[in-house]
């Protein structure tokens, strides 16, 4: 037990496939917790399959919070998120239970524990200005007004060229600057206790590979079937998913089923090695 009069929560973090869910479970069942949702996929409810969210057993077992919340065509930014997230937290804290939060997306992660800096929006004209200009481009002007963020960003790294430059031309102030000043996190405010699961790579990789197939044998094609019949909006977070390409080339035709799972199991890994290597440099 901790001597903090600081609210105690845990974190469970690591990358996809790793064995997050299982171990929140079993902590949750051990220590009176309630289980909230890290992970940027898994919070709409179109995708249970798709995004091996916890099954409706297990979620049955002890209270879950984040999961399936939202509909595919709301998207959630990392700063709704935290918004939900320090609200769970707190719920969890009133009722004397342990918040246990879980997922792979470090932004939602560091966004919760270090805030959010507080951008004013961008004027329009200005983003529609920046956005027209190449990567290339837009980094030279970025190293003239700004180059302490040009000298962190790679020329050809589009989208965050792109919004230090329109951060900066439509403020008179650097992104970095702004980041200086974020507010909102809870950091400094509980008792984190974190977890980073980091197993083997060929481990993590052989979990990734049998996650797809139980994902075919779970009805993931009848799950992507009924997203796509919805029509929405091609450049929603809930479309870009892993997996909701491969599987729509599978149901038009374009694609046979064992080409989908190969190219969904090299994402998957892919993603978990990005997700590693990140988490990897991180400090709880």
């Amino acid at each position: 037990m901790s001597g903090s009069s600081k609210p105690r929560v845990a974190l469970i973090a690591g990358p996809t496939a790793s064995g997050k869910s299982a171990l929140a479970l079993e902590m949750a069942v051990r220590e009176r917790g309630t289980i909230i949702n890290a992970d940027a996929s898994q919070v709409y409810r179109d995708l249970r399959i798709l995004t091996a969210r916890p099954s409706p057993e297990d979620e049955a077992r002890v209270p879950h919070r984040l999961y399936g919340h939202r509909d595919a065509a709301d998207p959630c930014s990392a700063a709704e998120w935290a918004a939900e997230a320090r609200t769970a937290i707190a719920d969890c804290v009133r009722e004397g239970r342990l918040p246990i939060l879980v997922g792979g997306t470090g932004l939602y992660l560091r966004t919760l524990l270090d805030g959010i800096a507080p951008v004013p929006p961008v004027d329009p004209v200005i983003r529609a200005e920046v956005r027209a200009i190449p990567a290339g481009a837009a980094h030279a002007m970025l190293a003239q007004v700004d180059p302490a963020a040009a000298a962190r960003l790679h020329p050809n790294d589009t989208t965050r060229v792109h919004r230090a430059l329109e951060v900066v031309r439509s403020t008179g102030r650097g992104i970095l600057a702004w980041r200086e000043a974020r507010e909102g996190g809870i950091a400094e405010r509980i008792e984190g206790e974190w977890t980073m699961l980091d197993p083997p790579v060929a481990e993590l990789y052989a979990r990734c590979d049998a996650r797809v197939g139980a994902m075919i044998a779970a009805g993931v094609l009848g799950e992507v079937e009924a997203l796509l019949a919805r029509e929405l909006d091609p450049g929603l977070p809930v479309m870009r998913a892993i997996g909701v390409a491969p599987f729509a080339r599978v149901l038009s035709g374009e694609l046979g089923a064992s080409e989908a799972m190969a190219a969904v199991r090299q994402a998957t890994r892919n993603y978990a090695k990005r997700q590693r290597t990140w988490f990897r440099h991180q400090h709880p």
